[in-house]
């Protein structure tokens, strides 16, 4: 599957043919591109590829591509060719500006900055080393700087909405999906017009950015839980110009174009001057085509103000051209003075031989008269059938013929074109345009040519007048048919789709849809209310698209009035009341509403006849003391709706009383009063009714047996002590009782209390960042004075605060309250306050403010089985938790090896954690991270080691050498990683020919040579040497096959002469032993080889300390050869070891110096 690559040159465009490139493949790429090149006609260019032009015209002037190309990839890269047009006449008196100054010594070569902007961190020394930069600090500095000032012009660009979908499957729906953008928490929802969404269908998952920017790019990493299911690197596409601007000349009051085309599609670019940027209004126009590729600038009404250079930016990527504006007295100079005017804007000096030229113009223009030139040719046009279409094209001469010409055949006035030839403007004008006018024109004259390509679309149309019909609504009955036809032309094929209220409609039993090539018809059966909204039909070809609106209103009876009814007066003889219109009027306006009443408590409804359409009524014909209920029907032209009924409405009674009033309470009688009711109902009270209800009961008994309550007041003494009673009162008039009025709030019956006392005790018993915890002790009850508190009521007041807010709004009983949603190290008064029905107490505070926080406590880590060692595979994410608790919030920092993380390295702080983050990790990340956690307590410090790395690369060649019988000296190259990697060692295994069995003979060796002993002769060995790390193994680097040939004779008894030999020697070393330095922690192996007869004693000594007794360290003699062997390198093994051998004719010793790596 092909992709892009980013090329180590800016400007060039690299595509991958393959997903994976095989082992030592590479995809093409430039190390330089080509320059743009700026030449005279007739010259002769030679590019440093291999391709040159010879005799360059004016016509050739263009973007040229070079591409390079191999069965994994494709690198392309453009360069413009600017074609001067110049004569031979002035070759000796015109010449070039002066070269630029040769580069200075120390200048930086623009190379090297183009190279590096496109390289990684890791490229940076090598590219300046192959240029001889070794000031680094200062160029990192310069580097930073164009970066900053490339993202800048780069933030300019928008892109369209990035996605990434992928499948996943939760064994938990509950299971929490975070996302994270270079380690930080990026938030996120399902709604897909925002910044940053997720959606879900089924297991398929869509993660989209939208309108993504530079500043977008970045690690994507999407966690469940703590596991990651996605890691994607976001970057900002490559875009640059496959045809750059170029340069123009118009006359004043004419218009300039300039049009680029993109490799990549943009919403816009960045349009400019030299001194300020441009933008879409009358001056400029800019434009960008459909598929967002091709950007055009046009700059209306040339004036000489306007002339300059302009330029397309898009990111870093920039194309300018310039912009030259002429006058009318630029057009009455001879072609030599235009010529030498040109040479002057394109830099050059004229000598005084081109001037002696430029006075003798006639001279000069009847040696160097080149003929005809056009200004402006043909542009290649898109027109429509029936539309008129015109192309033009202005020569330099004013007197120049010249001849049309389609797809090669003369045109003439008298084939459906006119031709009209103004001064040295040439038009072809086509009155209307049909199918078979698309072709290929050209005009030539006096030798120049100039073509275009007139491309005829044929979108689809429809009559003004089948249109106007069509547009106007379609009213019909409920039940009835609707129908539309609409007649359309357009190229064929043609797409028809029909909608309503934004809904296509597909054929079914009641949409009927019929389409040919000229008209299409849709027809709905038995419309409903319900149907009516907007029909629309959508006609499309690939020239465009035609869109057409009707609108659909089927008329039906209206639906029921709307309540609640509210009414409005009820007197003795009459009652009025209103309500609310239909929510739908049927599609025609309400005439009438018909209105009907029942007597309650028959079951006759009387018709009381139409009413207009003013939704109230006032019913004069009732009887006092009687109550009714009515009927309400809407009417319009289609039919009478459904009837809205009310509730009972009582005539001639009275309204509702205030709500009573509790005057005092006592456990034996309860006082209330109350106000007449508003309305009497058109007569006099005579009195009220008072009904209690006794709290846990739904009953309501009557309070006044013994008849009317003449008086607004009354005195209860039905009571019982402690009880809990509601009480309401209804007027009675001549009709009778009214409707009761609103209960009044429970009271209950009992003496008056006082007040209870402050509380006691007050103390604070636990708090945190959010939470203050309160404890107290009752108050005390005096009699007469402070009775007992029913409940408290705890209030808390910000210490910048003058006003006390309470904490709970209904009483606690509880001697204890917890107060809830504090903000964290805030400062607060706190205090409380007993309370009973008598009312509240005095409160009670602490003498001084209280901070939300927890009590002191020193930083202390959570986790006693942290680890303090980690091994990353490079490229990995390093996520690191560390857990505490600390009191107040502390300050957490974090230190790699003494000095603050690198910018990359993301920190999450919390009240109870802290997180290190290393999105892709790199061999330069190894270290130890020291995180200290401090505040006003104390402090507390941890160290983690990190080591980054990978797998190893096998060891170098492996050499063979035999310098003892019966022992083999291995020896071979270091890995390329040793130097990289400071606990990385060796491992030798070996097989025989007779075992066939890999064993392993050595490991943790630390240096690149190992003897291998126990050697027989007859048997041939293979050895293998592996490199060995944290991660693992290398591949093996196996030697050559050793074998001891075990040479056979003859038997032969040979009788020596029998002499006594004396083969005793002194000890001595054959191989001594050799300075070692070995990491804390590992394995260190020491040998040496000796000799000596009798067979020496052989001891040990570290630091002239005897170790044959101590069980520490493992030492064996085999063969000659001594070893010691410490498991675990520690401090104290540090020093110097030696080494005595002894037997009676003489001593031997050898000594030499470990050196523990990672001890201070």
């Amino acid at each position: 599957m092909a992709g892009r690559k980013r090329s180590r040159v800016p400007g060039v465009m690299v595509t991958q043919f393959v997903e994976q490139l095989p082992l030592g493949k590479a995809t093409p790429d430039f190390t330089r591109k080509p320059m743009a090149v700026t030449t005279q006609e007739e010259s002769v260019l030679q590019s440093y590829g291999e391709w040159r032009i010879i005799n360059i015209t004016i016509e050739q002037a263009d973007a040229y591509k070079c591409f390079a190309t191999n069965e994994y990839g494709q690198a392309v890269c453009t360069a413009t060719l600017t074609v001067i047009d110049g004569f031979s006449l002035f070759s000796e008196g015109v010449r070039k500006k002066k070269p630029p100054p040769p580069k200075k010594e120390g200048e930086i070569d623009p190379k090297l900055w183009e190279l590096l902007l496109s390289a990684s961190k890791k490229d940076y020394e090598r590219i300046c080393l192959d240029f001889g930069v070794t000031d680094f600090r200062w160029l990192l500095k310069k580097l930073k700087q164009m970066k900053t000032e490339m993202e800048d012009e780069q933030s300019k660009v928008k892109l369209d909405t990035w996605k990434y979908l992928f499948d996943m499957k939760l064994v938990d729906n509950n299971s929490s999906i975070n996302i994270y953008k270079d380690g930080a928490d990026l938030s996120y929802d399902d709604n897909t017009n925002s910044k940053h969404s997720l959606t879900k269908t089924g297991i398929n998952y869509v993660f989209s950015i939208k309108d993504a920017e530079p500043a977008d790019a970045g690690l994507y990493q999407v966690d469940v839980e703590d596991t990651n299911v996605l890691t994607t690197d976001f970057q900002v596409p490559d875009v640059e110009f496959v045809a750059s601007i170029k340069s123009t000349e118009v006359k004043e009051n004419e218009d300039a174009l300039f049009q680029c085309v993109l490799s990549a599609p943009l919403n816009r670019i960045t349009w400019s001057t030299d001194d300020s940027s441009l933008e879409d209004g009358e001056k400029y126009q800019i434009t960008v085509s459909e598929d967002k590729l091709t950007h055009t600038l046009r700059v209306r009404n040339c004036q000489k103000a306007d002339k300059g250079t302009y330029s397309a930016i898009v990111g870093v990527t920039k194309s300018s051209a310039a912009l030259t504006v002429g006058d009318e007295n630029a057009s009455k100079l001879s072609s030599p003075q235009k010529i030498c005017l040109r040479f002057l804007e394109f830099g050059y000096s004229l000598t005084s031989l081109a001037l002696t030229i430029l006075n003798n113009r006639c001279c000069a223009c009847s040696i160097a008269d080149r003929g005809v030139q056009f200004v402006s040719g043909l542009s290649d046009t898109v027109a429509n059938v029936d539309e008129k279409v015109e192309l033009s094209c202005k020569l330099s001469s004013d007197t120049s013929e010249g001849k049309w010409y389609k797809n090669g055949k003369l045109l003439t006035d008298g084939d459906g074109v006119r031709i009209i030839k103004d001064g040295a403007c040439h038009r072809l004008i086509i009155d209307c345009c049909k199918k078979d006018d698309a072709a290929v024109y050209r005009f030539e004259a006096e030798g120049r040519k100039s073509e275009a390509t007139l491309n005829v679309q044929d979108p689809p149309t429809i009559d003004l007048d089948a249109l106007g019909k069509f547009n106007q609504p379609v009213i019909i009955k409920a039940g009835e048919n609707a129908e539309w036809k609409l007649p359309f032309s357009g190229g064929a094929p043609m797409t028809i789709q029909w909608y309503k209220d934004d809904e296509e409609l597909l054929s079914a039993s009641n949409v009927k849809i019929a389409t040919s090539d000229s008209e299409s018809q849709l027809r709905l059966t038995k419309c409903q209310r319900k149907d009516s909204g907007q029909v629309k039909i959508k006609i499309k070809n690939e020239f465009g698209t035609k869109e057409a609106f009707s609108q659909l209103i089927v008329l039906d009876k209206p639906t029921a009035p709307q309540g609640p009814v509210d009414v409005m007066e009820s007197a003795v003889t009459s009652v009025e009341f209103k309500w609310k219109p239909p929510k739908d009027n049927g599609g025609c306006p309400i005439t009438n509403y018909i209105i009907e009443r029942q007597q309650i408590g028959r079951n006759k409804w009387s018709n009381l006849g139409e009413i207009p359409a003013n939704p109230s009524f006032k019913d004069s014909d009732v009887d006092p003391g009687r109550r009714y209920c009515y009927r309400i029907r809407a009417k319009n032209a289609e039919g009478v709706s459904d009837y809205l009924q009310t509730e009972d409405i009582a005539a001639g009674y009275p309204g509702s009383p205030s709500t009573p009033k509790v005057v005092s309470a006592f456990k034996d009688c309860i006082n209330l009063s109350w106000c007449p009711p508003c309305d009497t109902g058109g007569t006099k009270i005579i009195g009220y009714n008072l009904e209690k209800n006794k709290a846990g009961t739904n009953y309501w008994s009557l309070v006044n047996q013994k008849g009317p309550i003449a008086d607004t007041t009354y005195a209860v003494k039905d009571v019982f002590e402690g009880a809990a009673y509601k009480f309401r009162v209804s007027a009675i008039n001549l009709s009778g009782a009214g409707d009761p009025s609103i209960p009044c709030d429970t009271v209950i019956a009992r003496d008056p209390m006082k007040p209870p006392g402050k509380v006691r005790d007050l103390k604070l018993t636990d708090s945190s960042y959010t939470t203050f915890s309160l404890a107290w002790v009752k108050p005390k009850e005096v009699k007469g004075v402070e009775d007992e508190a029913q409940g408290y009521y705890v209030e808390i007041r910000p210490i910048e605060s003058l006003e006390w807010s309470r904490c709970n709004s209904v009483p606690i009983t509880l001697t204890s309250y917890t107060v809830l949603g504090l903000k964290a190290m805030a400062t607060y008064w706190v205090r409380v306050l007993a309370t009973n029905y008598g009312g509240d107490g005095k409160p009670q505070g602490f003498d001084k403010y209280i901070i939300a926080m927890p009590p002191p406590v020193k930083p202390k880590f959570k986790d006693r089985n942290m680890k303090t060692f980690m091994v990353v595979r490079s490229g990995n994410t390093v996520r690191l938790n560390v857990n505490f608790v600390a009191s107040p919030l502390p300050d957490v920092s974090w230190v790699k090896d003494g000095v603050p993380v690198p910018k990359h390295v993301t920190i999450t702080n919390s009240d109870k954690g802290s997180q290190l983050l290393i999105p892709t990790s790199e061999r330069a990340d190894s270290g130890i991270y020291t995180i200290t956690v401090k505040n006003i307590v104390g402090q507390e410090s941890f160290n983690v080691e990190i080591r980054v790395t990978d797998n190893p690369k096998p060891p170098g060649p492996v050499e063979l050498d035999q310098k003892t019988p019966g022992t083999v000296t291995l020896s071979w190259g270091p890995s390329p990683d040793e130097k990289r990697d400071d606990r990385l060692h060796y491992m030798v295994s070996k097989r025989d020919s007779f075992k066939r069995t890999w064993r392993t003979a050595a490991d943790n060796l630390f240096n690149n040579k190992f003897t291998v002993v126990n050697i027989m002769a007859g048997r041939e060995y293979y050895f293998r040497v592996f490199a060995k790390n944290d991660m693992g193994l290398s591949p093996p680097s196996e030697s050559p096959v050793f074998a001891v040939r075990k040479e056979k004779e003859k038997f032969r008894v040979n009788m020596p002469q029998s002499r006594s030999v004396n083969l005793e020697s002194p000890p001595s070393f054959l191989l001594p032993l050799k300075r070692r330095t070995a990491p804390q922690g590992y394995e260190c192996y020491m040998s040496c080889a000796v000799k000596g007869d009798p067979a020496p004693r052989v001891t040990w000594y570290h630091d002239n300390i005897s170790l044959n007794t101590n069980t520490n360290y493992h030492i064996t003699s085999v063969c000659g050869v001594c070893s010691l062997l410490i498991l675990r390198v520690g401090p104290k093994d540090n020093g110097e070891y030696k080494v005595v051998l002894e037997n009676k004719l003489g001593m031997a010793e050898s000594s030499m110096t470990l050196n523990v790596r990672g001890i201070s």
